[in-house]
């Protein structure tokens, strides 16, 4: 019985995670399409990816607004609904404008999911860095799901249209699930949920710690490269001839089966292993194979390069969220604040990477992000010394 109730009180979050990871991907494996037929450059394609990190950014101050004003699950309620009604409007392919405030819209969706299902899982879980592992090996799944299915409509002569509709659906079916989950506090933001003034004065004020920001600023670099990826890199395959974009969407479908067995890795290390080791040896993992990826044009070397990348992606954000969870732990203001940090790097650097690339090509402007590769190791490496645990 005991178990029952546990899956009941969980299993809500988990998939609205899973549509939040295959909505995710959904992003760069439609941009193909909506550059073809939307006629527009890598600049403005960029400025797509762009809006929808800044939505991502913005949920971080929209999310706490709204969960002050009207409660967690009334807020989550209201942002869940912009998922398919902003879908279903890019689907139409707007002016440049409309599709920019859209992806904005869809950004704020996906953060604020995300604020909610790390905040639920980190208090419910006691901040273990399994739990959240785990939570993020369903995003993965989802992740992985999204690029098959759309090869797979492909085959049945089905349009990119057909997944948009799919996700679109799935994400109606994720509001009606958000009335099963326990969110009847507030997460310390004053309407009845964690008192603030119980909390341990270091969580209380987290801005003063250097792990919080050691953190934020790993995540940031993280995101900034992950985005891209999921972003940029089916139209990096298709428009280097390497494969067919076909091939692409499979390959970064399986790269995400590789996300989806790091991330249970971590899980079951992490048990063992302290969170700071492991951060680093992801990131020095990330750099061989991203470096790997980007040097060479043999399809196999590629292949096993990028699912290796996704393998050691997996454990990164997870763990970073989980390493600053004893200064963020009952805040969700705290957590916000993280993933605001996080989500700026998520903005910038695929517009960087596009307004580059109109000058230069893209498979050149992918070898920007060695830049967030590097960062990522140099904190890493504080993050060791920072960590007295």
């Amino acid at each position: 019985m005991a178990d029952r109730i546990h899956f009941r009180k969980f299993y809500p979050n988990y998939y609205s995670f899973l549509v939040n990871g295959a909505m995710v991907l959904l992003v760069g494996a439609i941009l193909p399409y909506l550059i073809e037929e939307s006629g527009i450059n890598y600049s403005t394609a960029g400025l797509f990816l762009s809006a929808f990190a800044v939505g991502n950014f913005l949920a971080s101050f929209v999310n706490p607004f709204l969960t002050k004003c009207v409660g967690r699950k009334a807020s989550i309620v209201i942002t869940a609904c912009l998922m398919p009604a902003s879908l279903l409007g890019i689907s139409f392919i707007p002016p440049v404008p409309a599709m920019i405030a859209l992806f904005v819209l869809l950004g704020i969706s996906r953060g604020s999911y995300s604020i909610i299902n790390n905040a639920y899982i980190n208090e419910k879980g006691d901040g273990s860095a399994a739990a959240l592992n785990l939570l993020h090996m369903v995003f993965a799944t989802g992740a992985f799901l999204a690029p098959m299915i759309l090869s797979f409509y492909f085959k049945i002569g089905l349009s990119w249209r057909s997944i948009v509709y799919t996700i679109s659906i799935a994400s109606a079916v994720s509001i009606v699930m958000i009335f099963m989950l326990d969110l009847s506090g507030d997460g310390g933001l004053g309407r009845g949920g964690i008192d603030s003034a119980k909390l341990p004065a270091q969580r209380k004020n987290f801005w003063r710690e250097p792990v919080f920001y050691v953190s934020g600023l790993l995540l940031f670099f993280y995101l900034g490269l992950e985005n891209c990826v999921n972003g940029w890199f089916v139209t990096y395959f298709k428009n280097s001839g390497i494969m067919s974009i076909t091939f692409a969407n499979s390959l970064v479908s399986f790269t995400w089966l590789a996300v989806l067995f790091g991330r249970l890795s971590t899980a079951i290390i992490s048990t063992k292993v302290k969170q700071k080791y492991i951060i680093l040896a992801d990131c020095l993992a990330t750099a061989v194979f991203f470096t790997l990826l980007i040097s060479t044009k043999n399809l196999a070397v590629i292949t096993f390069s990028i699912i290796a990348l996704g393998f050691f992606f997996a454990g990164i954000y997870p763990t970073g969220v989980s390493n600053a969870g004893s200064v963020i732990k009952g805040s969700d203001f705290g957590t916000s604040m993280l993933l605001a940090i996080s989500a700026l790097g998520g903005i910038l650097m695929p517009q960087v990477v596009g307004s580059v690339a109109d000058r230069i090509g893209l498979v050149g402007a992918i070898a920007l992000l060695l830049v967030n590769v590097v960062a990522m190791i140099v904190l890493s490496l504080v993050n060791m010394r920072a960590k007295k645990d």
